[in-house]
């Protein structure tokens, strides 16, 4: 069952829009859940972040460290590691072709356990692609965690990658909470 408390805090900071948009994939959508909205909404971040700790003990994950896939998922990492106690690192989407050119960013040591956060599943690839990344970098990786899960294939393509979905909110609960 979804959290309540997080939905109403997700609609109330107006993070749920109608209309006709474009998404990462290519594909489009008659709603669009904005993540920027709710990742810059100091009382959803704090939601998101009890939420996460939460989830990650009910998944006996608490402790593993966690991993956050940049830009949009490193707001929720940090609060998340706050609010846990639990270091992170950053999943790059592309290397930088300066400084260290990492793909991964923080500590991580051969062989570690890390739960991929992420801000909305829609196909999952970003997330896979992190997982990838941080494979490459020697972590272990098994579960991606997301707070919005649209239901549009994302749990399927994680599975084919070895990679196990678990969601704060789905699309059908935050959009009937929108009726």
């Amino acid at each position: 069952m979804a959290d309540e408390e997080l939905i109403a805090a997700l609609r109330d900071a107006d993070a749920v829009r109608y209309g006709e948009f474009e998404l990462s994939h290519g594909g489009t959508s008659d709603y669009y859940v904005d993540k920027y909205v709710f990742e810059t909404n100091p009382d959803c971040l704090a939601l998101i972040a009890e939420a996460f700790a939460g989830k990650l003990a009910e998944l006996g994950e608490d402790g593993t460290k966690l991993a956050g896939v940049a830009l949009g998922a490193v707001p929720l990492v940090a609060v998340t590691s706050v609010e846990t106690g639990t270091p992170y690192v950053i999943a790059r989407k592309q290397q930088k072709e300066y400084g260290t050119a990492n793909l991964v960013e923080g500590d991580l040591i051969d062989g570690e356990e890390v739960v991929i956060l992420e801000d909305i599943a829609t196909t999952g690839q970003s997330a896979v692609d992190a997982a990838e990344a941080l494979r490459e970098a020697g972590a272990e990786v098994s579960r991606v965690l997301v707070v919005v899960d649209r239901e549009e294939g994302a749990a399927e393509n994680l599975a084919d990658h070895g990679l196990e979905l678990s969601s704060l909110v789905t699309a059908t609960e935050l959009l009937a909470a929108e009726e």
